[in-house]
């Protein structure tokens, strides 16, 4: 790779999301001179969700780096595994390994969201005061936002994720950490728990689960490190 062409920038989002969570780190990248795609999946199967970043990832230039929020963090640890992927970045994220599915992880340290969620529909919804454990750093305006826009997830959707030996992005491909250290969604211990694990470079945020919005300028500075690795390869 020449040292003056710049890895493409894919983002993988989490339940209770979609890809417009990423703008206001999105711009800052493209300006850089990065191509940008944040995938836009159904959060109806993961299996079909792994397929969309796939498709999404022929749309841009390879090679690619990753950026996996929340839930984000199971697909592209599957998805990450395709030749075109150069590194992985996890932002408050779940990162299953083989066998593992996300709430498999999520059971191991208990967070407050649950206590918020209504199952109805086939499908998982946040109740309004769920914001103030998935973005409670975010002004009340912000939130409230984040609740008109979030989208529910099936209900099994986190009991899906039993990926193979074979399916372990995060295993071969360099990886980076934000750990969200304020927040209720994903326990911090768990993110301190598959970062290390992973073996990955971790940064720790004072923020809610949701850096991206709170913290953006922590985000892009992580993927600025991830792509200057990629570069300097």
């Amino acid at each position: 790779m020449s040292k003056a062409s710049k890895p493409s920038i894919v983002f993988c989002h989490g339940i209770w999301a979609d890809a417009s969570c990423f703008s206001k780190v999105i711009p800052a990248l493209q300006a850089d001179g990065h191509e940008v795609f944040a995938v836009q999946y159904g959060l109806d199967s993961f299996v079909e969700d792994v397929a969309s970043v796939k498709r999404t990832m022929g749309r841009v230039s390879s090679p690619v780096i990753l950026v996996g929020h929340s839930y984000g963090g199971a697909t592209i640890t599957a998805a990450g595994v395709d030749q075109r992927v150069a590194a992985l970045v996890y932002v408050a994220a779940v990162a299953p390994d083989a066998g593992e599915t996300v709430q498999n992880q999520l059971d191991k340290y208990p967070s407050d969201i649950f206590s918020c969620v209504e199952v109805a529909d086939g499908r998982a919804w946040m109740l309004p005061k769920g914001t103030e454990f998935f973005a409670g750093d975010l002004s009340s305006t912000e939130q409230k936002v984040v609740w008109a826009t979030h989208y529910a997830p099936a209900f099994d959707l986190l009991q899906q994720q039993k990926l193979g030996a074979g399916d372990i992005a995060w295993k071969s491909k360099p990886s980076w950490y934000i750990l969200a250290t304020q927040d209720h969604t994903v326990h911090p211990d768990l993110q301190r728990w598959v970062s290390k694990r992973m073996g990955a470079t971790v940064t720790e945020v004072a923020s809610s689960h949701v850096p991206m919005l709170s913290q953006p300028n922590v985000v892009i500075d992580v993927i600025r490190k991830a792509s200057a690795s990629v570069q300097n390869r």
